[in-house]
């Protein structure tokens, strides 16, 4: 007999405002498929994963039930925290009931097949996945501080070398988020129909009114 998870909430997340957090639901779809289960729900939102307060994370934990699966890419996706905030983060998920399963961490993937009744391998499972989490996590964080390090190093070069000038504007879509706040949309409806953040949303506002 094969397990029966309790709904499978599906957790997309971009860092950037130009990255789209929808890109991974084929693969999580397909993956789903894969194992003869769907996502019952998705939460998607650009954010970065060296932020502890995510909106859509926090309302998937807040909306699961015990049984339920977490369902990322990659672990980067769910966090790139310090190890203060993981481990909060960790506690909060885990006190929901929630178990993770990252398409990155094969282990976890027995969260969607293991018997109901096999308590003894369910917990092993359990107790692997929430070590190698960790390591993940660990090495998630690591990858995000080398590559801040390298990009101030090349930002202090080029400064030096007079070469720097910043990240150029979006004009483009600065200019069809104005157009679509003028036709009375929300700032976060804007963000979604743009596909960026709702901080872009923001700063295009500022950037139009200093004129």
């Amino acid at each position: 007999m094969t397990n029966q998870p309790g709904f499978i909430r599906a957790y997309l997340r971009a860092s950037t405002d130009d990255q789209n957090a929808s890109r991974a639901r084929e693969a999580l779809e397909r993956f789903t498929a894969e194992k003869g289960a769907s996502v019952a729900s998705w939460y998607v939102e650009n954010a970065s994963g060296t932020r502890a307060d995510r909106t859509e994370l926090s309302r998937l934990i807040d909306d699961a039930r015990p049984g339920d699966v977490l369902l990322v890419e990659q672990v980067d996706r769910l966090t790139r925290l310090a190890k203060d905030d993981w481990d909060r983060l960790k506690v909060a998920i885990q006190s929901a009931g929630l178990r993770v399963v990252s398409l990155d961490l094969p282990t976890s993937h027995a969260a969607l097949t293991v018997s109901t009744g096999d308590d003894f391998t369910g917990r092993m499972l359990d107790a692997v996945n929430a070590m190698l989490l960790d390591m993940l996590a660990a090495v998630a964080r690591k990858d995000y501080e080398d590559r801040r390090r390298r990009q101030a190093e090349g930002i202090a070069k080029a400064k030096d070398q007079g070469r720097y000038k910043g990240r150029p504007v979006d004009k483009e879509k600065h200019r069809r988020i104005l157009e679509l706040r003028e036709q009375g949309f929300s700032v976060r409806k804007t963000a979604d129909i743009i596909g960026c953040g709702i901080s872009t949303v923001q700063r295009a506002e500022k950037r139009a009114s200093a004129g």
